[in-house]
């Protein structure tokens, strides 16, 4: 399987000055400890200036928002994750789900950490718009999965791979915005097929 590139994180640029490099390392490391050890009810942006030892006003300078925060931290956390690169549309697709998505929220905090992002974006205009730039970028980078099943002839060129990520994210999110990432396993492989359905190449 090729190595591939992960998308870098979506961060917001500093307002007014540059941001250091070991500062914001170290309010990263701090955001992703307190949510390691004490998970999404003891992070706030006091918190996390206080145990990276930075003003509040840097944190703020930098992550106008927990929200922005929250994503950068998670960013981080799916990262360490391999975006699928099989071979085939068929597992690409699976391990997108499985992987990026449904078994990655299912695994630790992680899910709880997004589904309060979501909720946030709802009332905050700052957390929406971090929320909106984080997704673009990552729908984007997953479209790619798409876009080399049609370079390998697998599915109709014509397929709108926009669509078809969007699609699969929508059912991810439709599962964790209802408590119900448990017991998956048999509608993602549905979920699957039916892409692989609506795709197929037409002969001739």
């Amino acid at each position: 399987m090729a190595n591939q590139k992960q998308p870098a994180a979506v961060r917001r640029g500093s307002i007014g000055a540059k941001r250091n490099p070991a500062s914001q390392q170290a309010i990263l490391d701090a955001a992703e400890a307190i949510l390691s050890e004490e998970g999404l009810s003891g992070f706030s942006i006091e918190a996390v200036a206080r145990r990276a030892r930075a003003g509040k006003p840097t944190v703020y300078r930098w992550w106008p928002s927990k929200a922005a925060l929250l994503l950068d931290v998670y960013q981080g956390f799916k990262n360490a994750r391999q975006f699928p690169d099989t071979g085939n549309f068929e597992d690409d697709l699976r391990g997108f789900l499985t992987n990026q998505l449904i078994g990655f929220w299912s695994d630790g905090i992680c899910g709880t950490v997004f589904r309060s992002v979501i909720a946030e974006a709802q009332s905050d205009p700052q957390a929406a718009e971090a929320l909106f730039a984080y997704e673009r970028g990552r729908r984007k980078f997953a479209e790619q999965l798409v876009d080399r099943a049609k370079a390998r002839g697998e599915i109709d060129a014509e397929a709108d791979s926009a669509v078809i990520i969007e699609l699969l994210a929508g059912f991810a999110w439709h599962r964790l915005l209802t408590g119900r990432l448990e017991g998956s396993d048999a509608d993602i492989e549905r979920v699957v097929a039916t892409i692989l359905a609506a795709t197929k190449k037409n002969p001739g």
